[in-house]
């Protein structure tokens, strides 16, 4: 009996740091631009294309500013060669949405910030899309997070 109590304990021991790291993110959401840290607001979105999760978008508060993060998934990374993509702050006013902050890449990356919104005072939602920027156009895969007052 012991035995089994060991093996189950041992089995639970080594499969626990495969859960945490499901559930956690296997990335750090540091931004580059803002030296005394961000926090997220709003939920988070994701892209997808073709079957398939191409990135996790957020919307950060920080440095007086809001802040697009779009995070490339290892799955598209490890099946993919390049890729285009762009995040942004988005403001609406009535039926107009206004973007106050694309920044786009190309090539092999993981992670994309935008440029910084000062926005903190009006209503905001994060932006990203597979393509070029300045603005997505019809068919380009893209997601939004909740819109944040």
């Amino acid at each position: 009996m012991t035995s089994l109590l060991v093996k189950t304990a041992m089995a639970g021991a080594f499969a626990l740091p495969m859960i945490v790291g499901l559930g956690a993110p296997a990335y750090a959401e540091t931004n580059p631009y803002c030296s005394s840290g961000v926090t997220q607001i709003g939920t988070t979105a994701y892209i997808n294309s073709g079957g398939q999760t191409f990135a996790s978008v957020k919307q950060f508060k920080g440095c007086n500013k809001n802040w697009a993060y779009l995070y490339v998934w290892q799955g598209w990374r490890d099946t993919h060669s390049s890729w285009n993509a762009c995040a942004s702050v988005t403001t609406r006013s009535g039926t107009t949405t206004t973007i106050e902050d694309v920044r786009c890449n190309s090539g092999r990356f993981s992670e994309l910030w935008s440029s910084g919104a000062s926005t903190l005072s009006v209503c905001t939602r994060a932006l990203g899309w597979i393509g070029y920027g300045p603005w997505p156009v019809n068919g380009d895969p893209k997601a939004s997070t909740s819109e944040r007052c």
